[in-house]
């Protein structure tokens, strides 16, 4: 991961004044026991499919990672510079911890693992995103998610 410090100026001081907004500790829903949710995974790490066509540009889009995947079955295609991709090379479930997640249902710590999992290019401009987000709110509630781990990289 780029270490603030190390960054070149203006780059730095860009991210370091970045507005961030903060958030309650409360739950914005109620909802079921950890024990008992279906979980799926959204990922800004920009890694799909080998046969998915690769993220471009700023465009927002997500591409779809179905349950049974494995780490030889994805690829990054993240476009920033300043993203390493060492993490993912050495351990998918760094940006994708698709593996934790079936231990986590293995276990019995959650209900179950969603059937499909997604990950975005981290680089797009938010704004940009408000339609693919609507879409895959649609696609979790299909799948019967009622929690989703966030791992933004």
């Amino acid at each position: 991961m780029a270490k603030l410090e190390e960054m070149q100026e203006p780059m730095r001081s860009h991210l370091a004044n970045l507005p961030c907004p903060t958030f309650g500790t409360s739950p914005w829903v109620s909802g079921p026991p950890l024990a008992q949710r279906r979980v799926a995974i959204i990922s800004t790490a920009g890694i799909h499919r080998r046969r998915d066509r690769p993220f471009e540009g700023m465009a927002g889009d997500y591409r779809v990672i179905p349950k049974e995947s494995t780490a030889k079955d994805l690829v990054m295609t993240h476009l920033s510079t300043n993203f390493d991709r060492t993490g993912f090379q050495q351990d998918w479930n760094v940006v994708f911890p698709l593996d934790r997640l079936r231990e986590l249902a293995s276990n019995g710590s959650i209900g179950s693992v969603a059937d499909y999992h997604y990950s975005f290019m981290g680089a797009a401009d938010p704004a940009e995103m408000e339609d693919a987000a609507r879409r895959l709110a649609g696609l979790l509630k299909g799948d019967r998610v009622d929690a989703v781990l966030l791992v933004p990289v």
